[in-house]
């Protein structure tokens, strides 16, 4: 069994990207974008790109049918960390913050609470920019699950 690392890649910011197909090519871990619009990525044989269907949650469902256990899998939903987690992948957020089953409970009520705000009308804001903090959080984090995998297979 191979470690392989999914991208939730229609709300992945670029910056995000970078960092992965940098780590992907570094650590020769194969990496597959899903997302449900066509997307650049670079030429390597460690990167794959999968476009799926419009429609909700398409990209998510395929990325948890493919998950194979201890799979990574790169996302800012939280739902699909969930579902993810539940199947024995690990999730990682853009910020570098890491799901587990100890929080997604508590981030999954925070969301849907968040969700209840809104659609009554209040104006609950949006997370801040990504910024270099950010940034290096999330290369930080990545950098330590793939040296933490790659070394127990």
């Amino acid at each position: 069994m191979s470690l392989k690392i999914w991208v939730d890649a229609d709300a992945c910011p670029v910056v995000i990207k970078d960092i992965l197909f940098k780590a992907s090519e570094r650590t020769k871990v194969e990496m597959t974008l899903v997302a449900n619009h066509s997307m650049r990525i670079p030429p390597s044989r460690y990167i794959t790109f999968l476009q799926v269907t419009q429609g909700f949650d398409v990209a998510d469902n395929e990325i948890v049918q493919r998950l194979a256990v201890g799979d990574l899998v790169i996302t800012g939903d939280i739902p699909l960390a969930a579902e993810v987690i539940e199947k024995g992948g690990h999730a990682l957020n853009p910020r570098g913050e890491m799901y587990t089953i100890d929080n997604i409970k508590q981030r999954l009520a925070m969301r849907d609470l968040m969700d209840s705000l809104r659609s009554s009308g209040v104006d609950t804001g949006g997370p801040s920019a990504m910024n270099q903090t950010d940034r290096q959080k999330f290369a930080n984090s990545l950098d330590g699950f793939l040296t933490k995998h790659l070394i127990n297979r």
